[in-house]
Parts: C-alpha cells; structure tokens; sequence
C-alpha cells in the first residue's frame, strides 16, 4: 500500500483498490480506512478505483503532535487527490470524514471532484448554539474528552454500543463491535481528543462550494451526530443534493445497514 506525504511531512497510510473513475473514502472518528471495508471491497468489484486513507493519528499513519483542525485535515485530502493523481474524482466521507469534503470544497475548489457525499455527516455544524439549537452541547464534547483522557478503552468500548445502536433492531455483531475498537485503539489519544475539538468547526461558509451532484445519507436514530442540524440541514443548502434518510438507523449505518449504503453509493457513482 502507498503512503503519501502530506504538506507537514506527515506520512499517511492509503490503500488502492481496482481501477476506473477514482472515489476516495474518508473515515469517521475514531476508526481508520478499514471501517470502509464492505463499501470498499464492492465499489472496486463494480470497477471503480477506491482509495481510502487513514487519517493523520490515526491507523497506520503518523502520529503527529498537531494538525487536527479541518484546515490541514483538508490539505491531507488534497495531498492525497494530488499524490495519487486522480482527477473526476468522488470524494464521500462519513461522520468526521464530512468535514473534510467540505472543507476541501471550499479551500481547494473541489479540484479534481466531480461528485460528494456526506454520510452521517458533521456538517454543516454539529455543536449547539442560538442559531444551531438542534445541535450537541458543548459540554458533552468536553465531556467525551475527559472520559478518554481518564480511560479511552473503557469510554471507547461504550461508545461504540451507541454508535451502532445496539438495543435497536438494526443493532450490529459483537465481532465488528470487537473490531472497531481495536481500530479505535490503534489511534493516537491526542488526536483521539484533540479531533472533537475540530468537531466544532461551523462548516457552514464552506456549504457555498459544492457545486457538484452531492448525496447526503443520514439515520434518523442517530444518536452520535443528530440529523436535524447536520443531514437534513446539509440537504437543504446544497442545490444538488439527493437525500435519503435511513428510518431508525443508528450513526455506524455503514455497518448495520452495509448493503444498503453500497447499493445507494453504487447507483450514486454510476
């Protein structure tokens, strides 16, 4: 597998898959390019090159002590984009990965992109506020933060139950629970507290940029990323958006919902 230098020197971890018109696949928080293993395994089997990166300080990628803000989260994009040489590119992420499209959008222009989508995504702005109040307090980010700080495998071993949903009918096995956090575990507990920071980032000026046909896919029992504020908000601002809400899908839908979400990417690219 390559590793592409990002403008800081960062080494980051990316895997290539197939050939064809090229998608690039952003991870959520805080697993790596192997969640996407059932979208990856059947975009490339469909003919697309699929491309997918761990993000910086987390996965195989370096660790650095800083750049976990959405500015160079984007550069590492564009390193990628440019490093590999894709051009019509889709550019989908999910969760956290949402703000990385974004941000590239409107920082880089959406060079290269021909196509995006924002799965159980953050933008256009997740945290609560006057003119967001549908949006996460801040003071259960904050919280989050201290309960890794204190014991991340214990916090990270229970948030995954409420990012798949368990309880709900859509609930997953315990094996990807178990797989999960180990991708959760293989990360940095720097850039496992300092990216919720970067959660907060009001992506709403960069909406502007997307220009091109843009899929959004958010579950309506969510309860990690509520969809009022991001998936249905995103929705509206974009011109070219294709909504689908997935009834009582928890946020990891990717995995509780797998064939569904390829099957709507696969008609989405085609």
């Amino acid at each position: 597998m390559p590793r592409i230098d990002a403008a800081d020197g960062t080494a980051l971890h990316v895997k290539d898959w197939g050939s064809g018109k090229p998608v690039v696949l952003i991870h959520g928080w805080p697993l790596n390019a192997d969640s996407w293993e059932h979208q990856a395994l059947n975009l490339a089997r469909a003919g697309h090159r699929v491309v997918a990166y761990d993000r910086r300080g987390f996965g195989r990628s370096e660790q650095p002590w800083d750049g976990y803000d959405y500015d160079t989260l984007s550069d590492d994009l564009a390193a990628i984009i440019d490093g590999l040489s894709l051009q019509d590119a889709a550019i989908v992420g999910f969760s956290m990965g949402g703000g990385e499209v974004a941000r590239y959008m409107s920082r880089h222009q959406g060079k290269g992109v021909r196509k995006a989508a924002l799965l159980g995504s953050i933008a256009p702005y997740l945290v609560q506020a006057p003119d967001n109040p549908d949006g996460a307090p801040k003071e259960v980010l904050q919280g989050m933060q201290q309960q890794i700080e204190k014991d991340r495998p214990e916090f990270l071993k229970g948030f995954f139950k409420q990012f798949y949903g368990q309880g709900l009918i859509s609930g997953v096995s315990e094996g990807i629970l178990h797989w999960s956090l180990h991708m959760a575990l293989l990360a940095s507990p720097r850039a496992t507290i300092a990216c919720i920071d970067a959660w907060q980032e009001d992506f709403r000026p960069d909406m502007a940029a997307f220009d091109v046909p843009t899929l959004v896919i958010h579950g309506t029992s969510d309860a990690i990323v509520p969809i009022d504020p991001t998936g249905r908000t995103a929705a509206r601002m974009i011109p070219q958006a294709q909504f689908k809400e997935y009834d009582g899908a928890p946020h990891g839908f990717l995995a509780s919902h797998a064939e569904r979400a390829t099957q709507d990417l696969l008609d989405f690219l085609a």
